[in-house]
């Protein structure tokens, strides 16, 4: 139950212990792995939340299993040897609805540095489907640390279908639909099948990268993972939100500092459950405590690392959800070890690390699933939350004020809006997206001429932003710039040739461009 998921033919374990004589063979290594608890790999504390499919051992079976051992690991009567565990050759939960395969494989190196690799799958859907379920096939299970699943919305990284490096990279996304779900896997983990309601949508054009940290293992290898989807005819009917705790702002860890603590702490601002939770920290991590202090002032636990440990990171699935009235204050605690006593320690001796993307920089971070309760989608109220909090951390995050003017421009508060969106444009003027709903923001406010001044430099940030285009083909025709608007109508329908809405606007104009 507990090892054969991992040690099998094909798992990600050194060696198979499925049968009697696997395990024989290993008798002693086995005794010496699951006294000490390094096996099998289990983080949360007992005591600090339940989750599903726990893997940890009783005292009781641990103590079983050195008995065994000291008696000479005998197989007992044949009559009562169990069946062997029914474990899935292929794919865990049967034949996906759609399997993807990586068009580009990677080639990994025989040594080196670990190596964050990006894959771009493109379902090529021809309408919107609904996901219960996501299956990830790596590829190489023994050489990937672990993955996550990315989905973009925009195909904004379609131009690099042969894959990219890098842990973090920037993806567009719309923050009136933010991220909802945990879609990841790791080594000896089960597929996760959705409760009904819980589904996530995938619509036609939407790509789904898979970030992979991947371990040179000693001989050249090409990775070519697959993704199998499992689709449902019910769509979701409740809407979780992703919230992270985090502050890799202060990460700035001193050599030999032995515990140096970073925190964070949001208050949410609905009615909620907490669904599942996913820790996340380097090498020098050492423990990792999240909590609920609920309005009432009772502290109520999310989990409790007390040995972190990056080899086993996971994310864990609440047997019951754990809920947060609104008010609850989340509060997440990570202590790191830079000290030479650290065996993790990559820097021999110890050096300063700061937050970065590479595995030998840190991070600190605690990703809550929240579903917000009541009726109809209210994660636009925790979403707002969020950038706020994320402003009094970061005061110049381009981001945090992109999403809060989206989300001002979503309530017609354009005045709000404005003020924003100004500022992530002077944060970072490269970006189209931001210029694009300043100008939208603008032209709501009557300031027509600023409004296509903005929409002039999101194309000149990328000339294929083609909403940006189509903004300014409508504000040009306001203006009575008709040829102007002609011209810029026709490269978007020229994109978007099939659109029949595109098309009946485009023949409205020209009608009247010819009065």
């Amino acid at each position: 139950r507990n090892c054969a998921g991992c040690h099998r033919s094909g798992g990600a374990g050194p060696f198979p212990l499925v049968s009697y004589a696997d395990v024989k063979k290993h008798a002693r290594q086995i005794a010496a792995v699951t006294t000490s608890r390094y096996m099998p790999p289990w983080l949360p504390q007992a005591g600090y939340a339940e989750f599903q499919d726990e893997r940890r051992l009783t005292d009781r079976q641990i103590q079983q299993i050195a008995a065994w051992v000291r008696a000479g690991a005998p197989e007992g009567p044949p009559h009562e040897i169990p069946a062997a565990p029914s474990i899935a050759a292929d794919w865990q939960l049967g034949p996906p609805d759609l399997i993807l395969k990586a068009a580009h494989p990677f080639s990994l190196l025989a040594s080196g540095p670990d190596v964050f690799w990006n894959f771009v799958f493109d379902p090529d859907l021809k309408a919107t489907r609904y996901v219960r379920a996501i299956e990830i096939r790596p590829g190489h299970a023994r050489l990937v640390h672990h993955a996550n699943v990315l989905i973009d919305r925009f195909s904004s990284l379609r131009k690099s279908a042969a894959g990219f490096p890098g842990m973090d990279f920037v993806l567009n996304r719309n923050p009136l639909d933010p991220q909802s779900h945990f879609l990841f896997w790791k080594p000896g983990s089960v597929p996760y099948s959705e409760p009904d309601g819980l589904a996530w949508r995938l619509d036609p054009g939407n790509l789904l990268i898979l970030n992979a940290h991947l371990q040179p293992g000693g001989r050249a290898e090409q990775i070519q993972p697959e993704i199998g989807l499992y689709f449902t005819d019910k769509p979701p009917t409740r809407f979780p939100i992703l919230i992270q705790l985090e502050h890799d702002g202060a990460l700035d860890i001193p050599p030999g500092r032995r515990d140096f603590v970073i925190s964070d702490d949001f208050s949410v601002p609905v009615d909620a459950e907490v669904l599942a939770i996913y820790p996340h920290a380097h090498y020098l991590g050492k423990r990792i405590e999240a909590y609920a202090t609920l309005p009432d002032h009772r502290r109520v636990w999310l989990i409790r690392i007390p040995r972190w440990d990056l080899n086993w990171q996971a994310v864990y699935h609440y047997r019951k959800p754990v809920r947060l009235p609104k008010g609850t204050v989340v509060s997440m605690r990570i202590h790191y070890d830079n000290s030479a006593a650290n065996p993790r320690n990559p820097n021999h001796p110890p050096k300063r690390v700061q937050a970065g993307n590479d595995a030998t920089d840190e991070m600190g971070h605690v990703w809550l699933q929240v579903l917000p309760l009541g009726g109809g989608d209210r994660r636009r109220t925790i979403e707002e939350a969020i950038m706020r909090h994320r402003l009094e951390k970061y005061p110049d995050d381009f981001s945090a004020h992109l999403n809060l003017g989206a989300l001002f421009l979503s309530k017609l508060d354009a005045q709000g809006a404005a003020g924003m969106l100004s500022t992530a444009v002077r944060i970072d003027p490269g970006r189209p997206e931001a210029h694009d709903m300043l100008g939208a923001a603008l032209q709501n406010l009557g300031r027509l001429p600023d409004a296509i001044r903005e929409y002039r430099l999101a194309l000149e940030a990328d000339p294929q932003y083609w909403n940006a285009r189509y903004n300014l083909a409508k504000a040009l025709a306001k203006t009575g710039d008709l040829s102007g608007a002609v011209a810029n109508f026709q490269q978007v329908l020229a994109a978007f040739p099939g659109n029949r809405r595109l098309q009946n606007e485009y023949s409205a104009l020209v009608a009247q461009a010819r009065r």
